[in-house]
């Protein structure tokens, strides 16, 4: 019988990464109970279509549920801080899509919660799980690269590319006032955060929005999916990209830029770190190579292989090098940390998922970001 057989799922969110939520857990022999939908025709459809036993017609349905211990809150974003809220005040573990809220105050008020309910909670970067990249933070943990200088890197989509391209991110009400930079820039400041050990205390912002009016479909439409049928227009002031300066404690400096109109790019995270004694690079295009540079010796591309890596990032790969792991396989190793510490019911020592202190310092990271670009001035990063 597989280890987590005996802690049973639901998921709330039916659409493309709640599948993803789906498949992983499934992988890993965690039975899903059922899954809760936008409404309960769009739940029992999907519940068919993906092969899941109940479609819950509510929330509280859900919680009602014994089979049900951990929720994965997988709805867009508008959703999160009540779904979050009821799932710590029933007694259940959560797992969590970012952005964690809408606000600062309430991601602040979730860190709470989930304190005083003594239940594991976790925020869902999931690129920390390339094997590489919890490399790369034992590298810089062990002092391999030296003091952290300078930090450089983006993350670059183009779903959102043509004025035909709908997503419900796009509105300020449903997905926050900030998109390309809380949608997946966050990923990129939770990544190197993790990996360096540092985060930004201070930010000079430029938010840009190039399609200012978009043809929202009358119909729904998935993340990913091109949209069919009538369309209205509607005018959009959510951030398509934008770049920041970066400034950290210890005295190094960072850039990044985010951007969801860049043809040609479906998904492209990538971060380069120059240290003292040496520098790494790596990109969610090649995740299998982490690049490593050196003044005085050669340079070195190590492929992943858990017989050649630290411990962390033997740790997390699944399979042996020359057997390429990819985004789906982030989410497995992402869930069986997490799984194995609701099973033991505390956070593990060795542990390196994102809690929702990480998720609140996103939040911040956000309210930086606006400031900012409303003031074009550098802005300090609230740190608690």
């Amino acid at each position: 019988m597989p280890e987590h057989a005996a802690i049973g799922a639901a998921i709330i969110g039916a659409g493309f990464i709640g599948a993803v939520h789906l498949g992983a857990l499934r992988r890993l022999g965690v039975p899903v109970a059922g899954l809760l939908g936008s409404s309960p025709a769009r739940g029992a459809e999907r519940a068919r279509a993906l092969g899941v036993p109940r479609a819950y017609g509510s929330l509280d349905e859900l919680l009602s549920d014994p089979a049900v211990q951990v929720v994965h809150v997988t709805s867009p974003n508008v959703a999160h801080f009540d779904q979050v809220r009821q799932i710590l005040a029933a007694g259940r573990h959560v797992i969590c899509e970012k952005p964690l809220a809408m606000t600062s105050a309430q991601s602040a008020e979730l860190v709470v919660l989930a304190r005083a309910s003594g239940k594991i909670a976790a925020v869902c970067y999931n690129t920390r799980f390339y094997p590489l990249n919890q490399h790369a933070r034992g590298m810089m943990a062990a002092g391999e690269l030296g003091d952290l200088r300078l930090i450089t890197g983006h993350f670059h989509q183009d779903w959102l590319a043509k004025d035909t391209d709908w997503n419900w991110r796009l509105e300020a009400d449903q997905g926050g006032l900030l998109r390309s930079v809380s949608d997946i820039g966050t990923h990129w400041v939770d990544l190197t955060s993790f990996i360096t050990g540092q985060r930004p205390v201070a930010l000079m912002a430029d938010l840009a929005t190039f399609v200012t009016e978009r043809q929202k479909p009358l119909g729904p439409v998935e993340t990913f999916s091109a949209s069919r049928g009538a369309t209205e227009p509607r005018r959009i002031t959510t951030d398509d990209a934008a770049t920041i300066l970066l400034r950290y404690p210890g005295g190094a400096r960072g850039m990044m830029s985010t951007s969801q109109i860049s043809q040609g790019r479906k998904g492209l995270l990538a971060w380069d770190i120059s240290g003292s004694g040496a520098s790494a690079a790596w990109t969610s295009e090649a995740p299998e190579n982490l690049w490593i540079g050196h003044r005085d010796a050669a340079n070195q591309i190590l492929l992943r292989d858990p017989s050649l890596m630290n411990p962390l990032g033997a740790a997390a790969a699944a399979v042996p090098g020359g057997h390429p792991e990819g985004f789906a396989d982030t989410w497995q190793a992402f869930f069986r940390q997490v799984y194995a510490d609701v099973a033991q019911g505390v956070r593990g020592a060795a542990s390196t998922w994102a809690t929702f202190e990480d998720g609140h310092y996103e939040m911040l990271f956000c309210d930086a970001v606006l400031a900012s670009a409303a003031d074009g001035a550098w802005v300090d990063v609230a740190q608690g």
